[in-house]
């Protein structure tokens, strides 16, 4: 397992952690407010592959407050990073929530660099209610941070499934535990997540699975919408799990993307 960094305009620097190995490709992205740390049991499930976890800009080592959080420079980050570390090799995207809409957008720019894509609890559709974007922002910052330690942080947090991933990301400082990510940059970045993308899911030519948790944040008509519009996307709906089901569901979303990755095998 090597870790490095991948360089990118304006001073952003990528933080990559490639686990190495001569198999195919698979790159994995976290969520909004999260880190790649979050996905290192599902790439440890990838025995064989040729596995790369990014800590997409504003989030954990990368970056903290990157000027440009447009769409478009999270996805030049994942092309940079794979031009990189496998250049001249496609790969397969697998991103939940946030990082599966980073992941969606760049195999519909760039299908020339994937063969396939894993949207976990992702969606294209976005949101009409700015209130929605300001609302993540102020929690954020409502987070009485720096924390005197874990379980001051636990205690404010809650028992989310999220929780356990935020408070491995805590860094420490002098004054105590600080998260890994700035509000302000959260909510930036949320908001152009926020912004839909039809027309580029509809001209999608990479092969495509949605996975939806039975208590994600996704309602039916909004699992039915991409369907409908993509007829060709394979959908598997978990029988558990909540928006972050790489990590309340994982053995089932585990075994979900194994199976996938290995179908023409």
């Amino acid at each position: 397992m090597t870790d490095c960094a991948v360089l990118r305009p304006g001073g952003v620097s990528i933080a990559v952690t490639d686990l190495g190995g001569d198999g195919p490709v698979v790159v994995l992205l976290h969520g909004l407010a999260g880190s790649s740390r979050e996905l290192l049991p599902t790439a440890h499930a990838l025995r064989g592959y040729r596995v790369l976890l990014m800590d997409q800009r504003g989030h954990g080592a990368s970056t903290r407050f990157p000027d440009d959080v447009s769409r478009d420079a999270f996805v030049g980050d994942v092309v940079t990073a794979m031009e990189e570390l496998v250049p001249g090799r496609r790969a397969t995207l697998v991103g939940q929530s946030m990082g599966a809409h980073t992941a969606f957008l760049v195999a519909a720019a760039h299908p020339d660099l994937v063969e396939g894509l894993v949207m976990l609890e992702g969606h294209v559709s976005g949101s009409d209610d700015p209130n929605e974007a300001v609302g993540l922002g102020r929690y954020f910052a409502s987070w009485p941070v720096p924390f005197e330690d874990e379980a001051a942080a636990r205690e404010f947090l809650g028992e989310d499934a999220i929780v356990d991933a935020w408070v491995a990301d805590l860094q420490q400082t002098e004054a105590g535990l600080v998260p890994r990510f700035d509000a302000a940059v959260m909510q930036r970045t949320i908001e152009a997540v926020h912004e839909p993308r039809w027309s580029e899911w509809e001209a999608l030519q990479v092969p495509t699975l949605t996975v939806f948790a039975r208590h994600g944040m996704f309602s039916d008509a909004d699992k039915d919408e991409l369907i409908r519009r993509r007829p060709e996307t394979i959908r598997i709906d978990l029988d558990g799990g909540s928006h972050d089901a790489h990590l309340d569901a994982f053995e089932e979303w585990s075994e979900v993307l194994r199976r996938w990755l290995a179908r023409d095998q």
